[in-house]
């Protein structure tokens, strides 16, 4: 028996781009066992993976999360994460270990001065690079999400307005330079003219709140309403998902769903777009733009008070084309 350790503590979108490594390994190395080190709030992700035999989760004091972990007698580490708590872990587990390559000094660079010297390789790719040694090879069937029978959600639930057919507009994320504003949301909706149901955590459920309230009855608001978990499995049903740069992305993709991805702040070129969603799928940026990227992860507000990133954002276009995948029915 061979027995892995993968770590990566964050986020949603992070470890969803790590389900590929955890099936690879699984399925291509002869006896094998694979535990996997997150957070707790990021458990529900991995619990139905049946490719993981084992989740363990980061415990307040980090000496406590050693000495579970030194029961476990594992042969290799595999550091996805790769920061100064991992580097701890595998210090003082003292095993062979293999440390994602995070490129920041790359990163620094496009945000600081726009030169890019980031390889043009999804970070999935870039994850399997860590395992060379083992010679796993990508079987490119994209990223997994596990949903628990639990989880599933029965779409009759949702108004009749609603019906079984909708789009996702997944309307969340961690950072302000994320997400489009509110109006421009709205507009959006009210341009698709079709049923559409808004996702995003309890954060973001004011919000939502108000463009259902705005946009018309075709339009309703599941924010806070719904586990990470169930949120998922609204995404797996719909036709098409609107969403930002975000976790829910990600869960689209495994879904292989058509998406629109928005991106503000942030850009594809950082290695983490949909990874083999539909073919139909969508970047919609704004390119070209001196202060793009200002941030490999987001701000509060806009640090040149313009937004335009977010606010030159082309509504029609992106209401015209989820009308056209809407209605593809292939």
């Amino acid at each position: 028996m061979i027995k892995f350790l993968i770590i990566r503590f964050s986020s949603i979108g992070d470890i969803v781009l790590t389900t590929p490594v955890i099936r690879c390994l699984k399925h291509q190395v002869e006896d094998v066992e694979i535990h996997y080190l997150t957070k707790p709030q990021f458990a529900e992700i991995l619990q139905s993976n049946p490719n993981i035999s084992k989740l363990h989760l980061l415990k307040e004091k980090l000496n406590d999360t050693i000495e579970e972990l030194k029961e476990e007698y594992f042969d290799y580490i595999i550091d996805l994460h790769n920061n100064i708590r991992t580097y701890r872990i595998k210090q003082k587990l003292g095993l062979p270990a293999f440390s994602f390559k995070k490129l920041n000094y790359e990163k620094w660079l496009i945000v600081n001065f726009k030169i890019n010297k980031l390889p043009d390789i999804h970070i999935v790719d870039r994850y399997f690079n860590t395992l060379d040694v083992f010679d796993i090879k990508n079987d490119n069937r994209g990223l997994d999400y596990y949903i628990s029978p639990e989880n599933e959600v029965n779409i009759s639930i949702l108004p009749e307005s609603i019906g079984r057919e909708y789009i996702a507009f997944v309307i969340g994320a961690k950072h302000f330079t994320k997400r489009l504003p509110i109006e421009k949301i709205i507009s959006i909706c009210k341009k698709i003219n079709l049923p559409i149901i808004l996702l995003g955590g309890k954060e973001d459920e004011k919000n939502g709140n108000n463009i259902a309230e705005l946009s018309g009855e075709k339009v309703y608001n599941c924010c806070g309403k719904f586990n990470i978990s169930q949120s998922a499995s609204l995404v797996k049903q719909s036709r098409v998902v609107i969403t930002h740069d975000t976790g829910l992305m990600h869960i689209a993709a495994a879904f292989h769903k058509k998406i629109i991805s928005i991106w503000g702040n942030t850009i594809p070129e950082f290695g983490m777009y949909p990874y083999l969603a539909d073919e139909e799928s969508k970047i919609v940026e704004i390119k070209n733009l001196k202060c793009r990227p200002c941030t490999k992860i987001g701000f509060r507000e806009c640090p040149k008070k313009n937004f335009k990133c977010m606010n030159e954002i082309d509504d029609n276009f992106v209401a015209d084309f989820a009308r056209k995948l809407f209605n593809d029915k292939k």
